[in-house]
């Protein structure tokens, strides 16, 4: 007959081997989700590193924007002027209008069927 320490000793192992597989369950889940969030991480620095990128690219076009050199070229595109220039302005003439040149299309000859016909068979 086995003693109570023999028995007492054997349900301490099954113990262990119980609480050993349950901690390695838990440890196996920490893994797991320890690579979803390194897999998010990625994929977040990923997307602040092109958030940044665009952030630098709208900086610059707003330096560029508000350049005195752009400004200064498109006021003269939309036709604003500085101190001292003389603006022009081109008036249109007091006769009537000049008609437009009309050029016509030629009109295609019709081809009857016997020409038709005839180019078929003896290749005219």
């Amino acid at each position: 007959m086995k003693s109570w320490k023999n028995y007492f000793k054997e349900m301490a192992i099954i113990a262990g081997v119980v609480l050993l597989v349950f901690l390695m369950m838990d440890y196996n889940s920490r893994l797991d989700k320890l690579n979803q969030l390194n897999d998010k991480a990625l994929t977040v620095r990923a997307e602040a590193t092109e958030v940044n990128q665009t952030q630098i690219t709208l900086q610059t076009q707003i330096a560029e924007a508000t350049s005195d050199a752009i400004t200064e070229r498109e006021a003269r595109n939309s036709g604003e002027i500085q101190e001292g220039d003389q603006r022009i302005v081109p008036l249109p003439s007091d006769g009537p209008p000049l008609p437009d040149t009309f050029i016509p299309t030629p009109v295609p000859e019709r081809i009857k069927k016997w020409q038709v016909w005839m180019e078929l068979f003896f290749g005219r």
